[in-house]
């Protein structure tokens, strides 16, 4: 069986491939789903939301259930497998991007899934490791759907690259920038400019490519502004709105409010504008939407930041929520990938005082804050003798020497922006945090659609729910299914193949007869053709070709479209 838990809890129940679904709808009914990730995001920070605005929020409505969301090598996540997870329908491991895990650091409790080619566990975990896995997004594009992609971080970040990308590591974020590129989705919004120019441009590429140029090549309208995503009323669009991470909300909330300089658009105005542009694609779409900077303010022990990234995610649910209303096709899937920071509303100050904790208590003092911690920090021109005026500055919270001392000293290892949160919210607040890292325990799910699921589910039942709806074949060794579809093994297949190019641009060579060349360079969505002295041919292929350098042991594999094998084997298939 898969190796995640079925859901539960349904009042009229079918079982489709493990996976409980409502019997309400078919799936022919599902045309558009639209994913909502709050990265990092607690039960916690929704109900200081709740009492911060003093109405009910957008995801109360949608309210399913609770989510399990450990990866293989431990019972907490990182975005990267938990995106994998909901993306794929399998978990992995540690850092991975939409590849399958490893078994040297598995928990012993993980099995693999069923599926996977090879009669031992070795033969399985040969097969499996390092593989890429079919996103659902790419199911969806591969169903005539339009796709998009929205982050408030670089869009090149974890959660993102998940749905759209294929490496080991999360940190290559120059070839998940190119994978996205080649991937020809039709609307990604967020930031991360840097990492599609090359490092003569200011960029962080080392390939001397340069990815904007590449868009624009294919067609894809720039935008870089609020006003010129206001603009886009039709087409396939990216938007990267800053050279690294979109600015924290309530500090763009604040530079916008000093500066009246107002660039950077919400993430609900980035989301309204892509559905906007996706649903005019009369097959339907899918859309991944990522609050992505609720788990940095997790990780900074940061109450306002998180709270207003929060807000900024649920006025994006909100825009969605409307959409499905208006057009009952629609399923929206929501939930955090895991918890950061462990958040309480409650902490040591009021050990003996939690059943007299006002309203006032709780708000006031976040209330007060105007920044981030990390703007704070960055005004700070000669620590620590101008942290208490900062802190009044943009906190209006008075520190004490003895906060000022602690901040100090907490300073030495995790930085003034870590420190000044933690030490704010323990003196001068009734928040908690438990880790400046990610927790294990389950985490809030959110569902709408007449074939939404509900009750308790696995991260994995993100992408099987997808599956189901679009009709997507996930199943790993079913010749027949996505996975076989977009990821043969090159080197399994052809003998002649030699590795060229350089480290930054690797490149398979496949000899063939009568002098025949076909290169497939790495994270492409096209061949190359030579074949005598004839003018070389560029044929296009329905995915990215990926190389896994760690794959079989270390000596590496190549995967590449069953449509690209065909094109080597008949070259006369090239562009048909």
């Amino acid at each position: 069986m898969r190796n995640q838990l079925p859901l539960r809890g349904l009042l009229s129940l079918t079982l489709v491939a493990g996976l409980q679904i409502a019997s309400s709808a078919s799936a022919a009914e599902v045309k558009n789903v639209i994913v909502l990730i709050p990265d990092g995001q607690s039960t916690s920070i929704q109900t200081l939301g709740r009492w911060f605005r003093g109405e009910p929020l957008a995801l109360d409505q949608m309210g399913a259930g609770t989510m399990a969301t450990w990866m293989v090598n431990s019972i907490t996540t990182d975005s990267a497998p938990a995106a994998t997870a909901m993306a794929t329908g399998y978990k992995s491991t540690d850092k991975f991007i939409s590849v399958g895990p490893i078994e040297a650091t598995a928990l012993t409790t993980y099995q693999l899934p069923d599926g996977i080619p090879g009669t031992t566990d070795d033969e399985q975990w040969n097969w499996f490791s390092y593989r890429p896995l079919a996103t659902v997004l790419e199911g969806a594009k591969s169903r005539g759907k339009a796709t998009g992609l929205i982050s408030t971080s670089r869009i090149t970040h974890a959660t993102p690259a998940g749905y759209g990308a294929h490496v080991d590591s999360r940190s290559f974020e120059n070839d998940i920038a190119e994978q996205l590129v080649y991937q020809n989705l039709d609307v990604v919004f967020g930031g991360g400019l840097d990492r599609l120019l090359p490092k003569e441009l200011t960029g962080s590429r080392e390939d001397g490519e340069n990815l904007l140029e590449v868009l624009k090549a294919r067609g894809y309208q720039w935008v870089e502004n609020k006003a010129q995503l206001a603009a886009l009323t039709s087409g396939r669009a990216w938007g990267l709105f800053a050279k690294e991470a979109m600015l924290p909300d309530i500090d763009r909330q604040f530079v916008c409010e000093q500066t009246l300089v107002c660039d950077e658009p919400t993430l609900a105005e980035m989301t309204a504008k892509a559905i906007e542009l996706l649903a005019q694609d009369e097959d339907g779409f899918i859309l991944m939407i990522e609050g992505s900077q609720v788990d940095w303010a997790g990780h900074n022990n940061d109450p306002a930041y998180m709270l207003h990234d929060f807000l900024a995610f649920d006025d994006a649910v909100r825009v969605a929520l409307d959409f499905a209303k208006a057009n009952p096709d629609t399923m929206i899937l929501a939930a955090p990938d895991h918890n950061t920071g462990g958040l309480s509303l409650g902490n040591r100050s009021t050990d003996n005082s939690y059943v007299r904790v006002t309203v006032e208590q709780l708000l006031d003092p976040v209330r007060g804050m105007k920044t981030t911690s990390g703007y704070i920090e960055s005004q700070l021109e000669s620590p620590p003798t101008d942290i208490k005026e900062a802190v009044s500055t943009y906190w209006n919270i008075a520190l004490s020497d003895e906060d000022v001392a602690a901040i100090v000293e907490e300073e030495k290892s995790v930085g003034y922006a870590y420190a000044i949160a933690n030490i704010v919210s323990k003196s001068h607040t009734v928040l908690g945090w438990t880790t400046y890292g990610h927790t294990g325990e389950d985490v809030p799910f959110w569902s709408y659609g007449t074939s939404a699921p509900v009750g308790h589910i696995d991260n994995t039942d993100f992408a099987w729910t997808v599956a189901e709806v679009f009709g997507l074949n996930l199943n790993l060794g079913d010749p027949a299914g996505l996975n076989q579809a977009l990821f043969v093994d090159v080197g399994a297949t052809f003998t002649n193949t030699t590795p060229v190019g350089d480290a930054h641009n690797p490149v398979l060579r496949i000899a063939r007869n009568r002098g025949q060349q076909f290169d497939l360079p790495a994270n492409k969505d096209y061949l190359i053709w030579r074949a005598g002295k004839a003018p070389e041919k560029v044929c296009k292929l329905d995915g990215v070709i990926v190389y896994a350098p760690k794959a079989d042991d270390g000596k590496g594999r190549w995967f590449a479209s069953q449509k690209a094998i065909d094109v080597i084997r008949t070259p006369g298939l090239c562009n048909r």
